[in-house]
């Protein structure tokens, strides 16, 4: 005979179906049903020391599976959880949000429950900010149906739903289904999708120095080799967005660079917007990229800009024509391949090497990574100069990069190692963090020794906040300096290296390489006046911004 289905079971079991085998989060009494129904499934629970960290490693699970999902109680719980959720939502990361509630039946006779703030919508209110889809599933009739709009939401912007169940409906059994729930993704207009494809080809048969600036959305949506089966045919340079760098190999022949209004290299910038044509797919423009709607680009109707939301072609918008379904449509346009044009070069390499006993810098760490990383590294950067640092490393497959590149959220990237150990067991991340965010979330480590993962972490210890000091200098700036290495001793696994040469580093990089059993932390010791190319050219020009130029 089989099991009845209830609204929990259905809404795990679904999980499943979707691609979810793992899921992070904190127990508490008001989901605790609904653990119980994770241990009975087939995904496993990962507990993390915070809320947050549970959402850090979801979003970081979904970047590479494709859906990642996060348990935690009432309020206390997923309020916690809040900017990490924000951050997936900005950065287009498809997570779930699963939660408890009070009971039905608790809630006539007791107004005021503990974790509550307001009243017993406070916390769905705040979620539906930050999430395309936000579900109360208290009804038994319609619980399935509701929770299968949710996930095609999730499905369409490849962004964050919420879904509350209340503890004392877990286990309420769902009526027989007369036929299968499910709700189907709405086509494009048919007619409206030929007629954009159409005037890009128009465009493009006109052009003479056509770029492509892609974004993380092409890896959100899978389409990876439809992006490189259209720079192949048209034989187009392409660059990308820093969100969206590695959603093409870096070492393929007609890769530019990352194009980033603040960050990028100058070579880079002047390349992308001396074209006469600039297909702009699936990266949403913000101040980080730089170009505005009062972009010459732009007023002169010389972009295709394509997201999840909308289509646009030169002016004309298209709201009905899917992004995923159009550049599938792109990629096998019939167009004349364009003739081969000189690119911009690489970062020039320090002409002078260090030696072992030089002090460790900025630029020789990032020159001496790029040069490890393989098919089986990825790297995870924080915000700062673990990030725009690491903008200039070049990388050697399709999302061997993650970062909060857009909502820039600090203490994402050692929680996210987490995410991307479970995600895909064959990849060793090299995680590069500041030392303020690790003082945020660094603890998550204790997740990697329990579960026996083996990030590569490394501590930039400049005993600061880098960024902030470029903008504006003062001791609020200034944090107090950990022994980073001893975090080993204390969590009972790893192994830690205090790292002041480039010698120290260099031996201390290849024990790690070399061995997968453990976690190993580098504590790099930086003079807190060393600076990375990319965050000079951040400081030149937001110094310009601020002056008015």
């Amino acid at each position: 005979m089989a099991a009845t289905r209830t609204i929990g079971s259905a809404l795990i079991a679904r999980l499943h179906q979707l691609g979810v085998r793992h899921i992070f989060g904190i127990p508490g009494d008001y989901v605790l049903g609904l653990y119980k129904l994770i241990e009975q499934s087939p995904i496993q629970h990962i507990g993390t020391t915070r809320e947050d960290a549970a959402g850090y490693a979801a979003d970081a699970y979904a970047r590479i599976n494709g859906i990642g999902a996060v348990c935690v109680t009432y309020c206390v719980g997923g309020l916690n959880l809040v900017n990490a959720v924000a951050c997936a939502y900005a950065e287009r990361s498809p997570v779930v949000v699963l939660t408890g509630s009070p009971g039905l039946s608790e809630r006539v006779h007791n107004p005021y429950l503990h974790h509550m703030v307001r009243d017993f919508s406070t916390q769905k209110e705040v979620f539906e900010k930050m999430t395309v889809a936000a579900v109360a599933l208290d009804d038994p009739h319609t619980a399935e149906r509701d929770m299968e709009r949710a996930f095609a939401a999730l499905r369409r912007y490849k962004r964050p739903i919420y879904l509350e169940v209340p503890r004392d409906l877990v286990n309420v059994p769902l009526p027989p289904a007369t036929h299968p729930v499910c709700v189907e993704d709405e086509p494009s207009n048919p007619a409206a999708l030929a007629e954009a494809v159409s005037e890009v080809r128009a465009m493009l048969e006109t052009a003479k120095q056509p770029v492509l600036l892609v974004g993380a959305e092409l890896g959100r949506f899978g389409l990876e080799d439809q992006l490189l089966k259209l720079v192949e045919r048209l034989n187009v340079p392409v660059a990308s967005t820093l969100l969206g760098k590695s959603v093409i190999r870096e070492d393929h022949p007609l890769y530019v660079g990352v194009y980033g209004g603040l960050i990028g290299r100058d070579e880079v910038q002047q390349f992308v917007n001396g074209s006469d044509c600039l297909l702009i797919l699936g990266t949403h423009l913000t101040d980080i990229e730089d170009v505005s709607a009062n972009s010459p680009l732009i007023a002169e109707g010389r972009t295709v800009h394509a997201t999840s939301d909308r289509v646009a072609v030169k002016h004309h918008r298209f709201e009905d024509v899917r992004f995923d379904e159009f550049v599938r449509a792109l990629s096998g346009l019939s167009v004349k391949p364009f003739p081969r044009r000189a690119l911009p070069g690489p970062e020039p390499v320090d002409p002078r090497p260090p030696v072992a006993s030089d002090a460790v810098t900025l630029r020789g760490l990032f020159t001496h990574v790029n040069s490890l990383l393989d098919e089986k590294t990825l790297v995870i950067a924080d915000v700062g100069e673990s990030l725009f640092a690491a903008a200039d490393l070049r990388v050697h497959r399709r999302f061997e990069f993650i970062a909060p590149a857009y909502y820039t959220s600090m203490g994402f990237a050692v929680p996210a190692a987490v995410g991307v150990g479970f995600a895909d067991p064959a990849l060793r991340p090299i995680v590069l963090v500041g030392d303020g965010a690790f003082q945020m979330t660094g603890s998550e480590l204790s997740t990697c020794v329990r579960h026996k993962l083996s990030p590569i972490v490394i501590v930039l210890n400049n005993r600061g906040y880098s960024t902030e000091r470029e903008i504006m200098e003062g001791p609020f700036n200034d944090i107090h300096d950990w022994r980073y290495e001893k975090i080993c001793e204390l969590l009972g696994g790893g192994a830690g290296y205090r790292i002041q040469t480039h010698g120290e580093l260099a031996r201390a990089l290849e024990a790690a390489l070399a061995d997968r059993s453990q976690v190993h932390v580098l504590n790099v010791l930086l003079d807190p006046a060393d600076r990375s190319s990319a965050m000079i050219r951040l400081a030149k020009r937001l110094a310009k911004r601020l002056a008015g130029k």
